[in-house]
């Protein structure tokens, strides 16, 4: 298969310090990919920077034609400004500023995208209702609805189970699962390692560098989490508080 995605090489960080560091590997496209590491490992780093959010310290990112609007991506949920002032629907209909431009209008066939996709992760009825109103489950499905509606080549996830109830997480894992069934390529950030290595066909395991990369059972052993863990308090000596996503192993 074609790459959507290769590093070279690649360094990101923050004022001119490392975060992620010494990645080279190839996303191949249609790839359904966990980022796995302990807390400060770089997991939402490496994401911005797939993103474009924060260009590179040393080395890069080939996309391959994979362009901006070409991709979409959820931030962690502490990113979302949830006082801002608008409704669920005005909130997914932003999934369709590729096709109508920013201040294009939206018309018919838009009007129904947008209540097909709430309809999807399970709101409707909740079109109306300010953001600010809705659980962390409920805030989680209006932002895969305007993920839906994005229509994405390249999708990018960080940390989307985090903080939601058990239905929830079932219900936007199997748009995880269409979306990989339809070829387009996801790559997310999960801390639960079991569901990992049960439901994620590939693995990067990520301690500011590279740690494995390859088949998630192959991946997720617990000599590479030990290791993983390691690697990060050597970095910070705090890193081994917080390092829920290893502990288990």
């Amino acid at each position: 298969m074609a790459a959507a995605l290769q590093f070279r090489n690649l360094t990101l960080g923050y004022d001119r310090h490392p975060a992620v560091h010494h990645l080279d590997g190839m996303i191949e496209s249609g790839t359904l990919l966990a980022v796995v590491g302990p807390n400060g490992a770089g997991k939402s780093t490496l994401f911005k920077g797939i993103v474009g959010l924060l260009p590179p310290l040393a080395g890069g990112i080939e996309r391959h034609g994979v362009a901006a609007h070409d991709v979409a991506y959820l931030p962690q949920a502490a990113e979302i400004d949830r006082s801002f002032p608008i409704s669920v629907y005005d909130m997914v209909a932003m999934g369709l500023w590729r096709r109508a431009g920013l201040f294009g209008g939206i018309g018919a066939q838009g009007r129904h995208d947008i209540e097909h996709a709430i309809a999807s992760v399970g709101l409707t009825g909740f079109e109306g209702r300010a953001i600010a109103t809705l659980s962390g489950g409920q805030m989680q499905r209006m932002l895969f609805a305007r993920l839906l509606l994005q229509d994405a080549r390249v999708i990018v996830l960080d940390e989307p189970f985090t903080a939601v109830d058990a239905k929830t997480s079932a219900d936007l894992f199997d748009i995880v699962k269409r979306w990989h069934g339809e070829q387009r390529t996801v790559i997310t950030a999960l801390h639960d390692i079991d569901f990992v290595r049960a439901n994620i066909p590939e693995t990067l395991l990520l301690a500011r560098e590279p740690v494995a990369w390859g088949r998630s059972a192959e991946v997720l052993t617990a000599e590479n989490l030990l290791l993983a863990r390691r690697m990060c308090e050597a970095f910070d000596d705090k890193a081994a508080l917080c390092a829920d996503d290893v502990v288990a192993a």
